[in-house]
């Protein structure tokens, strides 16, 4: 069975979500997405946690599923969780994707993790002991659950960030190294990326949304040809198998809002080599400028650009279709004109992704405009072009400009891009 999954994703118990984010809306948006299996995320908040136990059962392969829904999508018990602690002399940030085989587990988790910080707080809790104590913790209980670095190259909360962060795994986790079978390579980086440090070929490539609203479902996702059991998705996520495991959904790297370098503040956006040439700091008001994914990918990196392991994963790299339907149609995401065509498309041909990655050419055609359809081939041929994110700003994606209507300050050579 095909089965694309989202693994990582919050409910409205953390800060700064959607209060759409509870499972009977999201079982929506995974049907209107083309999801079939969604993480439920923020296990670990005890009212988000009375929700799940109140709406979902088990199916008959043991995932989760809306009570009474049989369309779907499956659930998976989820949670992100923060570990801010000091070692060897430094503040280390690192958010791990806990995911549990059923609500069971999570009770048992839940009531140990309660001693040691306040689920209450926050869908996102946070700890002050080390990630490694995390693992041991969690699978002590559980051996069949797996814990999995979050967005690992982002600068802050992250297993290789630049701010709080390491330079490798056994760095974090040590003894525990072993019991990390996976990475989310997050929206700034991308499998290609990751290939070029020969100390991740054993490690599992995944790739989530990290919605905090119902309409960012999906853009990052994993493609299986699995059972939908929880055994089989676990093994599938352990061993890297390409016949099992047929791609990521992936955001353009440089869409995410840490690729490049950068001081948001005043406007400074470097490449890894330009920030290198100013010692990394800002000429505007002298501060040190974020480092992005990309610089940390180039520091850490042991292989060449390019280089392609065996039996790795592919990639393929999307644009929402909202933002697809908003450059064309020339208007803003969200509003009704894009909103009243999204609707449509999705109605008459399934889902987003089928739309995206499966419509034949000439259904597009046929029912789309043209500027609707072009934009949409352009992006499976990967014809786009972007500029970088950086320091909190997403990158921004052009379909239908040259790089010579890229914006002045671009061309003035204060925005370096590659």
């Amino acid at each position: 069975m095909r089965i694309i999954a989202d693994l990582h994703i919050h409910s409205r118990y953390s800060r700064a979500c959607s209060q759409d984010m509870e499972v009977t809306t999201l079982a929506r948006w995974a049907r209107i997405k083309g999801v079939n299996l969604l993480g439920t995320g923020d296990f670990t908040h005890p009212l988000y946690l009375a929700e799940l136990k109140a709406k979902l059962e088990m199916s008959d392969g043991g995932l989760l599923r809306v009570k009474g829904d049989r369309e779907g999508p499956y659930f998976i018990p989820t949670v992100e969780v923060n570990n801010i602690y000091h070692q060897a002399g430094r503040l280390r940030k690192i958010h791990t994707l806990i995911v549990a085989p059923n609500l069971e587990i999570v009770e048992k988790i839940n009531h140990r993790l309660r001693s040691r910080g306040n689920l209450s707080a926050d869908g996102r809790p946070t700890f002050t002991f080390p990630a490694k104590d995390l693992v041991k913790l969690v699978l002590d209980l559980c051996s069949d659950c797996l814990l999995i670095p979050a967005h690992a190259w982002t600068p802050w909360f992250s297993i290789f960030g630049s701010n709080s962060g390491f330079d490798s795994l056994e760095e974090c986790f040590q003894e525990e190294t072993k019991n990390i079978y996976a990475i989310e390579t997050g929206l700034s980086s991308d499998p290609a990326m990751n290939w070029r440090l020969s100390t991740l070929d054993r490690i599992t490539l995944i790739s989530n949304s990290d919605a905090h609203s119902p309409r960012k479902i999906a853009r990052e996702a994993n493609v299986f040809d699995c059972l939908p059991t929880y055994k089989e998705i676990a093994q599938t996520l352990k061993s890297h198998d390409p016949e099992k495991f047929l791609f990521t959904i992936e955001f353009f790297p440089e869409e995410g809002k840490y690729h490049y370098d950068g001081h948001r503040n005043c406007g400074i956006r470097w490449n890894p080599t330009v920030t290198k040439s100013h010692k990394s700091v800002c000429p505007v008001c002298g501060a040190k400028v974020t480092v992005g994914v990309l610089h940390r990918v180039y520091d850490l990196a042991d292989r060449e650009e390019g280089y392609t392991p065996t039996r790795a994963v592919p990639a393929k790299h999307l644009v929402p279709l909202e933002e697809i339907l908003a450059d064309a149609l020339e208007a803003k995401p969200g509003t009704k004109t894009v909103n009243r065509e999204y609707e449509r498309l999705t109605g008459l041909f399934g889902s987003e992704l089928q739309i995206l990655l499966e419509v034949d050419e000439e259904e597009l055609k046929n029912n789309s405009p043209p500027r609707v359809w072009e934009r949409i081939l352009k992006v499976r041929r990967e014809e786009v072009k972007v500029e970088p994110g950086y320091d909190g700003v997403y990158g921004k994606i052009s379909l239908s400009r040259s790089q010579a209507e890229l914006p002045a300050q671009a061309a003035a050579g204060q925005l370096e891009l590659l």
